[in-house]
């Protein structure tokens, strides 16, 4: 099924979760444009986490309608599920790289594993990859044990990233991270983004990212979505909901320095 028109590449309407009597989600809708970075915050238990699951095919919602890249995922076919998942990446929140392969083993897995392609291919494809997320060719050969943890972060992304995906999910890609990691995760995902044209749905709790990489942002609150908007929009609402996000001295901080990087930029010449 193809409804979606082509600036609509995820759309969830209604959508109610449920966890035995505790319900999750109780009506969440939102819809995800083409080439923007589109990310979810809300407090613990949320389910911002549950979210991510359903719009990659892990977790199938109680009611409502999930459709991404113009597919209905309502009982949707296994080999319909396998193609759809070879359009979108997904970085998980710990990496998810096995510690048996080396780093370039792990970047060309799915290539292994959904193209025809020799081996020399593949291996180089993955360097490819390894190159645009700044690693040194060097880390090719290492094991994730043998990696920092921005160094892990930007190896699980190359991975996902291998088999040119349409749409690419971030989960909490900043997490654990130093702030000088964290700061280098920020600028890939926009060089990443203006480069190849990517569409992004995160879950973040990291403020810094959220103003320096996020075209919109969604809520979550009370089982549904509160409030979708840019970070600067949604800054100015008085809403209880959304306060939290931007009151305190680490919030105040994070605009700030978003509103000095934009200051800067506008000021360099063209």
């Amino acid at each position: 099924m193809t409804t979606d028109t082509p600036e609509t590449v995820l759309e969830m309407q209604q959508v109610v979760t449920r966890f035995g009597q505790h319900v999750v989600h109780k009506d969440i809708n939102l819809a995800v444009r083409r080439a923007e970075v589109f990310a979810v915050i809300g407090g613990s238990g949320t389910g911002k986490s549950t979210l991510l699951r359903e719009m990659i095919l892990l977790q199938t919602p109680n009611a409502g309608h999930i459709r991404v890249l113009g597919v209905d995922l309502a009982n949707i076919s296994d080999a319909a599920a396998l193609a759809l998942r070879q359009r979108f990446g997904v970085l998980f929140q710990q990496g998810g790289l096995f510690g048996s392969l080396t780093v370039l083993e792990n970047i060309g897995l799915p290539l292994r594993e959904h193209r025809q392609l020799g081996n020399r291919e593949v291996d180089a494809l993955a360097a490819e990859k390894l190159a645009a997320v700044g690693l040194a060719a060097s880390v090719a050969r290492q094991y994730p044990s043998e990696l920092s943890g921005g160094m892990l972060k930007r190896a699980a992304l190359a991975r996902a990233l291998v088999l040119e995906p349409e749409l690419l999910f971030l989960d909490e890609p900043t997490a654990g991270l130093d702030p000088q990691s964290a700061a280098g995760i920020d600028e890939l995902v926009l060089r990443l983004c203006d480069t190849l044209g990517l569409t992004v749905v995160m879950i973040t709790h990291d403020l810094d990212l959220l103003w320096q990489v996020a075209d919109r942002v969604a809520v979550l609150a009370d089982g549904r979505v509160q409030a979708i908007g840019s970070m600067a929009e949604l800054a100015a609402m008085s809403d209880p909901a959304i306060r939290p996000f931007f009151d305190g001295p680490r919030a105040r901080a994070a605009a700030a320095q978003a509103c000095f990087t934009r200051q800067e930029t506008s000021s360099k010449p063209k």
